[in-house]
């Protein structure tokens, strides 16, 4: 591996801070191929002292967009050296060392426009909110590079009249995701706002990092918790065997995690949730929920189960029903059940029953207070519709809720 030059604005013995939109190292199972590509990105890291993380922790909390699986394959391949020597995962940094990783180039991403349908719940000049469906990534990433949210909003404004379309704004433009303020998972569906402007784009983003917004969700889980409202206080952190899962850690590794949930409905073997976060971990609502005994349905790696007629009539035990245990399913045994659910013709919810209901922000200019509420759709509603049928009797939360049910659930 030939060295990069030190950056001499570091000087010598200094760690560069990390790039906080470094884009995500795409294409690792290319990784012979991508580093003779002249597109590979050379970085140096001189150690100013010892380290406390082995080598893979180390560049996961130096390269934003790296997981600590695709940092380890990095290394395997032989994109990672220190001191001129290949290392392992797990070596130990000392004062001293030299660092050399080779990042690979961001994939070629195609945002040109594409006819996917959206529900625009407001739009103006600056800003666009939508109501997500289920299936649609928000923008473009490693395998995805089309069909996502941006495309679509791409297509919108090429083909709308009013004068408050225009694009995106350039703000995440380098890394693909121009206009992205925050996402939802693929499959999670709700509100969504996405700026226009750049300078909307900052004083918008500003809100959602000192969570002066307010997001509100809606989940089907398992069961009904007891009580029906109250506080979930747990650190998150990386799952310690399965690498797709984060998991409650009472460890350095977990951070902290606090939600809030509210039990609006109930049926029988499930109740319908709102939830409230406080902070924004990966999977935190899942996770939280598991945690306590009361995975979402359809939430397969936490320990919920895939939902049909046949579950509603006869409702089933998850896997997670037993409260604070780190449960998650390997990838190998979350396929074969994904694989069986989609087979099915009576299923209803075979993905995570979670949709993000409601956003309270203030307008980036005017600083009036705005409120946007997704109502649920699609699968979701279909499977609250079914459950409503079969309603049971019981305590529920009507003190201190945000979401007016008749507005969310059409």
């Amino acid at each position: 591996m030939t060295p990069p030059p030190i950056n001499p604005d570091l000087g010598p013995g200094a760690d560069p801070p990390a790039d906080p939109d470094q884009s995500p190292a795409d294409g690792l199972n290319d990784l012979p191929e991508i580093l003779r590509d002249p597109g590979v990105e050379p970085q140096r890291y001189i150690l100013s002292k010892n380290s406390n993380h082995r080598l893979d922790k180390y560049l996961q909390n130096r390269i934003k967009g790296f997981s600590r699986h695709q940092i380890q394959r990095l290394i395997g391949l032989g994109g990672v050296t220190v001191n001129d020597k290949t290392p392992k995962p797990s070596t130990k940094l000392r004062k001293g060392d030299v660092v050399d990783i080779l990042i690979p180039p961001r994939p070629a991403v195609d945002l040109s426009p594409e006819p996917i349908p959206l529900e625009i719940l407001h739009e103006e000049d600056g800003f666009i909110v939508v109501n997500k469906q289920a299936g649609l990534i928000v923008h473009p990433a490693r395998s995805h590079l089309n069909g996502t949210l941006l495309n679509a909003l791409a297509y919108h404004f090429q083909n709308t009249d009013s004068d408050d379309t225009g694009a995106l704004s350039k703000v995440g433009k380098k890394h693909a995701r121009p206009g992205v303020i925050h996402r939802l998972d693929k499959n999670t569906t709700g509100v969504i706002i996405v700026a226009k402007r750049d300078d909307q784009h900052w004083k918008l983003a500003k809100q959602f990092e000192d969570r002066t917004n307010l997001k509100v969700y809606l989940a089907v889980v398992h069961g009904c918790p007891d009580p029906p409202g109250g506080v979930i206080n747990q650190p998150i952190g990386k799952h310690p065997t399965i690498r797709e899962a984060m998991a409650v850690r009472h460890d350095s590794t977990g951070r902290d995690s606090v939600t809030l949930y509210r039990v609006r409905e109930r049926y029988k073997g499930f109740s319908l949730v709102e939830l409230e976060l406080k902070t924004g971990r990966t999977h935190q609502i899942r996770v939280h929920m598991s945690y306590i005994g009361h995975p979402l349905v359809g939430d397969i790696i936490y320990g919920g189960e895939p939902v049909g007629h046949p579950e509603i009539n006869n409702p089933p035990r998850p896997a997670a029903s037993r409260p604070h245990l780190t449960y998650a399913r390997d990838k190998q045994e979350g396929q074969r059940m994904e694989a069986q659910a989609a087979e099915r013709d009576d299923m209803l919810m075979p993905t995570p029953a979670l949709h993000a209901a409601l956003l309270r922000m203030h307008h980036p200019e005017t600083k009036e207070p705005m409120t946007f509420t997704a109502p649920v759709h699609g699968p979701l509603s279909n499977l609250i519709a079914e459950l409503r049928k079969r309603p049971e009797q019981g305590t529920v939360v009507k003190d201190g809720v945000y979401l007016d049910l008749e507005k969310a659930i059409d």
